[in-house]
């Protein structure tokens, strides 16, 4: 198997295209005005708009894979307009600047939209919503409806997340025995590998210079050092490598302490015959989770499969996974879960399985900074909500290091400090691995409990309670 092939089978997403190659990698001292370490959403999506605002600054990328390689070509193909945790950063504003705020997220699926148009990427993007519904146990509607008050009591309206009962659920999507679903209209469905494929090439026309095959060990103060010791130096540094922070040496401030590498897990199955999406919907390009703890997500692609992940695993040591195949266990699970929802895909191969590193911050909500000092900028911890929040990090790093004074730099996820103030480190080890396994532990045992039509339990008591108590220790 050849190196390209081999990159082929880290996803569905990056198997699908037919003009994959390799780009030259950095092979001698270089001289830029914005180094950026990584070629995923967020170091394209902040060199895009670097030279739309600024087209005489000199950019250039350098990737130790390829672009897409990370979690931008092996995620779940949501670009939803929200970030995760954003209305923890909301709670304290007034009522017309928190309005700014959700406006200004809503709009992201529009804003990559926009792009995505004027650069003429074919990446399936379609604008359809998302539905957060209830079906495998009646407990998951009083969940959903008590979810909508909370969102109620927060400002939210119709237009954000309107109710949707049985019957008009069903219209959406064919899940069995769905009884209620929350809609929103804030999320697209995209084919992740395609979009960053054709902003790297749309970077490229602007006179971005993407090297891959160059992967950094140290950066800083000015300075981008590759493995192979050559140097790029810079006025600022963008380190855009979410999970693959931790292969870096050597770094200011100890970055990689606010946020840790986490695990998605992944399945596809075979390309689905008319008569089945007839029964199962999502004609308009929907995008679903089942409304319980063990957080699952899921799609209908482009050429008319299922793509199906659910709640992943955490290392060790904050390790990366380097493997991307899931084990015979972790498909069986999401297999099982998918087809319990959907119960017409008994018999269905599933063709592709896979997992991909992301990262979560201490308070399980991004950070977007600059440094003057170190002469970097970055953006980090998205957790599960990072395709999206990427193109808001891209406008908002840019406005930054360009000195702009905008809506996207003015928002409470900055930290103008620079220092990481708002952010929170994790604990050494093995404490967030300890509460990471309890919290996944504890949730996949409430949920076979309630599935099992266990909900009134005295166990069922005790797992609610232990997952509260361990999501506050963990928030």
């Amino acid at each position: 198997m050849t190196k390209l092939e081999g990159y082929k089978t880290q996803s569905l997403w990056l198997s699908q295209l037919t003009d994959l190659s390799i780009r030259p990698s950095l092979t001698a001292n270089h001289d830029v005005d914005v180094a950026i370490i990584g070629a995923g959403f967020t170091g394209l999506w902040t060199a895009y708009y670097l030279k739309k605002k600024s087209p005489e600054l000199r950019v250039a990328i350098i990737e130790a894979d390829i672009a897409g390689y990370g979690a931008s070509g092996r995620n779940g193909g949501w670009l939803i307009g929200e970030l995760s945790e954003q209305d923890s950063y909301l709670e304290d504003l007034w009522p017309p600047d928190k309005e700014r705020a959700r406006t200004l997220l809503h709009a992201i699926p529009h804003e990559a939209q926009r792009v995505i148009q004027e650069e003429n990427i074919a990446c399936d993007f379609k604008l359809g919503g998302m539905l957060y519904v209830a079906a495998r146990y009646p407990e998951q509607k009083h969940f959903l409806q008590a979810y909508e008050r909370e969102l109620r009591q927060k400002g939210y309206t119709d237009a954000d997340f309107k109710w949707l009962d049985a019957q008009q659920t069903g219209e959406k999507i064919g899940m069995a025995n769905a009884s209620g679903a929350l809609y929103s209209p804030h999320c697209a469905r995209i084919q992740p590998a395609k979009l960053v494929t054709g902003l790297a090439a749309a970077c490229e026309r602007l006179g971005v210079e993407i090297f891959e095959q160059s992967p950094a060990t140290e950066w800083g103060d000015g300075n981008v050092v590759l493995a192979n010791g050559h140097r790029i130096a810079c006025q600022w540094v963008v380190p855009a490598l979410e999970a693959y922070g931790v292969s870096i040496e050597k770094a200011p401030f100890s970055w990689m302490r606010y946020q840790r590498p986490v695990q998605s897990a992944i399945i596809a199955t075979e390309p689905l015959s008319e008569a089945l999406w007839q029964e199962m919907g999502l004609h308009h390009g929907e995008v679903f989770s089942d409304f319980s703890r063990i957080v699952t997500y899921g799609q209908r692609s482009a050429d008319n499969r299922f793509v199906f992940g659910a709640r992943g695993s955490y290392l060790f040591g904050a390790a990366l996974k380097h493997d991307a195949r899931l084990s015979e266990s972790e498909i069986a699970f999401r297999r099982n879960l998918l087809q319990t929802l959907f119960p017409q895909l008994e018999g269905v191969k599933v063709t592709h399985a896979w997992g991909g590193n992301l990262a979560i911050s201490r308070k399980f909500r991004p950070h977007m900074l600059l440094n003057r000092e170190h002469g970097f900028a970055l953006s980090a911890g998205y957790g599960g909500e990072g395709v999206g929040a990427t193109n808001l990090a891209g406008r908002t790093l840019s406005d930054m290091i360009l000195g702009v004074d905008s809506p996207e730099t003015q928002m409470p996820w900055v930290d103008h400090s620079g220092t990481f103030a708002n952010s929170k480190r994790w604990e050494r080890e093995p404490l967030p691995w300890l509460g990471y396994r309890a919290l996944t532990s504890i949730s996949l045992y409430e949920d076979k409990l309630l599935s099992a039509g266990k909900a009134d339990t005295a166990r069922r008591k005790f797992a609610d309670t232990v997952y509260r108590l361990l999501e506050r220790k963990m928030a």
